[in-house]
């Protein structure tokens, strides 16, 4: 992280954590790809009511992910390696105990959570169902999410993305064995994704209690309840962002069965697995690059901040028309591949797929702006911007616009939301340029 980043070298840090973005949204994708054509469209939109509950719990871990990256990665800069392990140990053992806590919670109120986002019926069978199997592997998922940022600090991308890679094929392999050979339906859709979080979460449990020679690996610790605090600040951004989606996609779902019924949830669905993929890198960049800003925050290198900052602006420029013109292109293959059973349900998925897309071409600029303040160590202006992009511009946007185009103004409230926000993260560029001396 050291080193003067060129345009090659900056892409080659940050492949693999774009890759591994990439490859766990794929596996996404199959996961709703096997419940949609063979476990049927209730299934699919039952799994979409329910999976924002399980994404708030598990933001916790991208929280600490990226925080933790964010401090102890400054840590480094500043050549205290033995201060980070502590605090990288303590953060890693708080996380798994809050995640058995409150997924205990969750697992013995499944019933008044499915009632909460409105599944009935067939549906609140399904959620229930889905939700508690799930439920029980959260801490492991908030250990591979926390992994995620933290597998780049301890400068060990590479191996970052082949546990996701492994994880990935993990729930592929199981969701055919599970869903299309031995037909167990929405309950083997679960297992398939709680084999490949346990893969996610345990591999790398496991080499940091053993590998000696990684930058970061478990040691002794005491608590330290401030560096938690400065965590937690740091990356409350993405926590912000995990549970503002959850939000407003129980909000989306709402308004969807209000105007359109199952069919509107399933459309969704498919847009948000989609999204993902096409999103992927600019999430993926995110990440990659946030520990290489605090890095040289930390050891206050001003020129690299500079150059950091103009080539990854541009790169987000050229990934956004790359992701804008892909899925436009390949709406209607998308939509068949998903729903092609049900061709009321396919055009609607078209139309919405194609509305959604032209988000993309703005989003990178957003979703790196936060994660650049997070490297910086500026947790609030980062949670804003996740703030005002995932949840108070979208939420305005999703109750305004259906009023005046139907369900129709839902598929455009995401190109709203990320439209004010960019003007929001350009204003945060220019007021901060003089303290952090980026530009």
């Amino acid at each position: 992280m050291s080193d003067h980043f060129t345009y090659k070298k900056l892409l080659r840090f940050v492949l693999p954590s774009i890759v591994m973005m990439l490859v766990t949204m794929i596996y996404g994708v199959i996961d709703g790809f096997f419940v949609s054509n063979f476990a049927g469209k209730n299934a699919f939109a039952a799994i979409n009511l329910i999976i924002p509950i399980l994404v708030v719990v598990a933001s916790f871990g991208f929280m600490i992910g990226a925080g933790g990256s964010a401090l102890i990665s400054f840590m480094m800069g500043k050549n205290d390696e033995q201060k980070a392990r502590e605090v990288f140990t303590f953060i890693t053992v708080l996380l798994f105990v809050f995640g058995v806590i409150a997924s205990a919670v969750m697992f013995i109120f499944m019933e008044q959570i499915a009632d909460l986002v409105g599944a009935k019926g067939e549906l609140a069978h399904y959620g229930i169902l889905y939700g508690r199997i799930l439920i029980c592997f959260t801490p492991l998922n908030m250990l591979f999410n926390a992994f995620q940022s933290l597998m780049v600090t301890a400068e060990k991308p590479k191996f970052g993305l082949l546990i996701s890679v492994i994880a990935g094929i993990t729930n592929v392999v199981f969701d055919f064995l599970f869903v299309y050979v031995m037909k167990w339906g929405i309950a083997g859709a679960a297992a398939a994704t709680a084999m490949s979080w346990s893969v996610g979460g345990i591999i790398p449990l496991v080499y940091f209690l053993k590998e000696r020679s990684s930058a970061l690996y478990f040691t002794k610790f005491k608590p330290d309840w401030r560096a938690l605090g400065k965590v937690c600040s740091n990356g409350s951004s993405e926590m912000v962002t995990n549970i503002s989606t959850s939000i407003v996609a129980m909000l989306y779902n709402f308004q969807l069965l209000r105007l359109a019924g199952e069919n509107g949830v399933a459309a969704y669905g498919v847009i948000m697995y989609v999204s993902y993929v096409f999103l992927a890198i600019s999430m993926g960049y995110s990440v990659g690059a946030a520990p290489v800003v605090g890095y040289h925050y930390g050891a206050d290198n001003t020129d690299e901040l500079k150059s950091i900052l103009k080539k990854s602006l541009f790169i987000m420029l050229i990934s956004g028309i790359i992701a804008t013109l892909l899925s436009e292109i390949l709406t209607d293959v998308m939509a068949k591949i998903f729903v092609g059973y049900d061709a009321e349900l396919c055009d609607m998925t078209s139309y919405a797929l194609r509305a959604y897309a032209i988000s993309f071409i703005i989003s990178g600029f957003n979703i790196f702006g936060s994660a650049f303040f997070t490297g910086l160590g500026n947790g609030a202006v980062s949670a804003a911007i996740s703030f005002l992009r995932t949840f108070l511009f979208q939420i305005a946007a999703v109750f305004i616009l259906p009023i005046m185009f139907g369900v129709n103004g839902i598929w455009f409230a995401v190109v709203a939301a990320e439209g004010l926000t960019l003007i929001v993260t350009a204003i945060m560029f220019v007021v901060y340029r003089k303290k952090y001396k980026y530009c």
